[in-house]
């Protein structure tokens, strides 16, 4: 029995990257062996099992063929001649084919260390296609390392494009469409992981409604970079700037979708496209089946993000509308996260990458203004249910008016 350190922990390590994988293949064992040496099993598909102490994950060295559809299309086999190279040669790219023994020696049949340090990735062998996953997954690596300067290797760019044309990305169920995309959200480059999906035609199938946002144009005084599919990668580029919260990307991420489905007379114009968006957004969520967290950000930036934009033109009595429906009154974090993806939105745009965004320090503090209404004498007063409701609206709303007659930016 032999122990290995495999996959991301090795190719972080040598990269000298932060990273929290830590995964072991164990080669020369069986799943008996494995319990009674104290090693708890979690595996429901082939055997893995959870070192109690470390809480790591340990795989029996496995082998595997395709038998089916999507991710889950696989049979596998393991038993204690399964070599440490049988397990390797089926994993992705070269780069995480890699293993470490105890001693720190590495072990590389497929040339990881090379395409390391060419900067490239590139798949083990042609077995690659056999799971439609892989093109989501380089997709995410790519993100990971884009800053780095890591590309895709054309013959692998060319096998996710045949995966892509396969129909197998139909295949794939929601939840790792979702756990890949999730993931990648919170890499260095998300705007990177769109638009490899979107060099190999995966983009269409899994994601059509950002699709239908490259090649529509928009106001070039609004949107110097015209094209609407580019100002979302430019605004996911801008929200990794401002934060690594997967909720907040995803959210600039769709904040647009009616834009792809503006009528072609109204163009370049997008007027409406808050509304259009909100059902597309909807559609995304239940398809993928997007966390509430996301889901309710994702709404209220697409409804309201131009309203955002257009704080100091509003009256008092729609920004506490906005504030309100926002759930800022409830909690500083969502009026935090709403401004954040708007700001995100505003600087998405070619020459307005630094630009400061006013309209958050504006908001917030109208969110002081009114959270401090008081309303005690009222109570006191004894007026009560509806009618205090009123008087409390009424009261913020002067106090909006007041703060926005002496507003300093």
């Amino acid at each position: 029995m032999k122990i290995y350190r495999v996959g991301g922990a090795v190719r972080d390590k040598l990269l000298d990257y932060p990273s929290d994988e830590n995964d072991w293949v164990v080669v020369g064992s069986s799943p008996e062996e494995m319990v009674e040496l104290g090693y708890q099993p979690v595996g429901q598909d082939f055997p893995v099992f959870i070192n109690t102490k470390s809480g790591e994950e340990y795989a029996l060295a496995r082998t595997e063929r395709k038998s089916g559809h999507g991710y889950q299309g696989f049979a596998f086999h393991t038993a204690p001649d399964v070599s440490l190279e049988d397990d390797l040669i089926r994993r992705d790219l070269t780069i995480n084919a890699m293993a470490e023994d105890h001693d720190g020696s590495i072990i590389d049949p497929h040339g990881g260390q090379q395409d390391l340090a060419n900067k490239v990735l590139r798949h083990v062998s042609d077995a690659f296609t056999e799971d439609p996953l892989r093109v989501l997954r380089v997709a995410r690596f790519a993100a990971r390392y884009h800053h780095l300067g890591f590309s895709i290797a054309a013959e692998t760019l060319q096998l996710m494009t045949e995966i892509s044309a396969s129909g197998e990305l139909q295949h794939l169920v929601a939840e790792r469409v979702w756990k890949e995309t999730d993931r990648a959200l919170c890499e260095r480059s998300p705007d990177i992981y769109i638009q490899v999906l979107r060099d190999c035609g995966a983009l269409a199938l899994l994601f059509p409604e950002v699709e239908k946002l490259f090649g529509v144009a928009q106001r070039a005084d609004y949107h110097p970079e015209v094209d609407t599919g580019i100002h979302i990668l430019m605004s996911l580029q801008q929200a990794a700037r401002l934060s690594d919260s997967s909720p907040i990307r995803f959210s600039v991420l769709v904040h647009d979708l009616g834009k792809g489905i503006t009528p072609d007379h109204v163009l370049p114009s997008h007027s409406g496209h808050e509304a259009r968006g909100l059902p597309l957004v909807k559609d995304v969520c239940d398809r993928l089946k997007v966390p509430n967290e996301h889901r309710q950000l994702a709404m209220v930036v697409t409804e309201f993000h131009l309203l955002c934009h257009k704080a100091f033109e509003l009256k008092p009595e729609t920004i506490l509308k906005l504030l309100k429906a926002i759930g800022a009154l409830k909690s500083s974090s969502r009026l935090d996260d709403f401004l954040t993806c708007c700001e995100a939105d505003a600087r998405g745009r070619t020459g307005f990458e630094d630009r400061d965004y006013p309209s958050s320090a504006y908001l917030r503090q109208a969110r002081e203004i009114v959270i401090k209404t008081d309303i005690a004498d009222l109570v006191e007063a004894g007026i009560s249910g509806a009618e205090i409701g009123q008087q409390l609206s009424l009261r913020q709303t002067a106090a909006l008016a007041e703060f926005k007659a002496h507003f300093s930016e």
